[in-house]
C-alpha cells in the first residue's frame, strides 16, 4: 500500500505544477495548405520545412495558385569558414553556417515580410579523420536546417 502511495506522489506533483508534454503548435487556417517556393527543392531546409509543415497538420499545395499561403525561400545557402589553425598551419576549427531569407504571403497580402535567419555551429577538425569530419559537417548542416525550419514554423504559428 505504501509503495503505491509513493509511486503516485511524483505524478500528483507533476500534475499539480502544471507540467504538460510539449505538443505541436497548431497552424492558423491561412497556412493550412501552403506552397513552399524555392530554387532548390532538394536542399536540407526545403526537406526539413516540408516535413515539419506536414507534421503540424498542413497539407502542402501542388502549386502557388491553389495554396492558401506561399512561403518563399529567397536565399537558401550554407557553407563553412575557417575559424582557427594549428601551430603547424593546418585547419583546427571550422564554422558551419546556414543562411536563409524567407517571406510569407497569401494572395496579395504579405503575412510576413522578408526575414533573414543565419545560424552557425563550430567543430574541431582532425586530418586523421577526414571522412568522419565531413560526416559531422553534413550532420551539422541538416541540424541547422531543422532549427531554421522550426523558427519559420513558430513565426507561422504566431500569425
Amino acid at each position: 500500500m505504501r509503495r503505491a502511495a509513493w509511486a503516485t506522489v511524483p505524478l500528483l506533483l507533476l500534475a499539480g505544477c502544471g507540467f504538460h508534454l510539449r505538443g505541436q503548435t497548431p497552424l492558423p487556417a491561412v497556412v493550412a495548405s501552403p506552397f513552399v517556393e524555392s530554387e532548390d527543392r532538394y536542399s536540407p531546409l526545403y526537406a526539413a520545412l516540408d516535413k515539419r509543415l506536414r507534421a503540424a497538420g498542413a497539407t502542402p499545395a501542388a502549386d502557388a495558385a491553389t495554396a492558401t499561403a506561399v512561403i518563399r525561400l529567397h536565399v537558401d545557402s550554407t557553407g563553412r569558414e575557417l575559424l582557427s589553425v594549428t601551430a603547424d598551419n593546418k585547419p583546427g576549427e571550422y564554422e558551419v553556417y546556414y543562411t536563409t531569407e524567407f517571406s510569407v504571403s497569401s494572395g496579395a497580402t504579405e503575412l510576413l515580410p522578408r526575414n533573414e535567419v543565419k545560424l552557425t555551429r563550430d567543430y574541431g577538425y582532425d586530418e586523421s579523420a577526414v571522412l568522419a569530419k565531413e560526416h559531422e559537417e553534413q550532420s551539422l548542416r541538416i541540424a541547422l536546417a531543422g532549427e531554421i525550419a522550426d523558427l519559420i514554423l513558430r513565426r507561422l504559428a504566431a500569425l
